[in-house]
């Protein structure tokens, strides 16, 4: 017996158009717009992947700079009252 699908076709057409509601709200809106989807360039690829190294050192600066300096860690304590 070969594993797969069969070649026998399933008629559901009926089951499938009765199960199909009217669409509401937003999806109703944007029915009849056509959106596009285009992936970034390099360059913004680039620019987002900086922005995203230099927020992860700054992170790390400050968890350094909190477990290290004792004046920086009651900053820190006294603004998150």
């Amino acid at each position: 017996m070969v594993k797969g699908f069969s070649n026998n076709e399933v008629k559901n057409d009926a089951e499938i158009k009765e199960s199909k509601k009217e669409k509401k709200g937003l999806a109703a809106f944007l029915k009849g717009k056509k959106l596009t989807y285009t992936l970034p360039g390099k360059k913004q690829i680039n620019i987002f992947g900086s922005i995203v190294l230099g927020l992860n050192m700054i992170l790390l600066l400050l968890v350094i700079l909190y477990l290290n300096n004792q004046k920086f860690h009651d900053f820190v304590f006294n603004v998150g009252r």
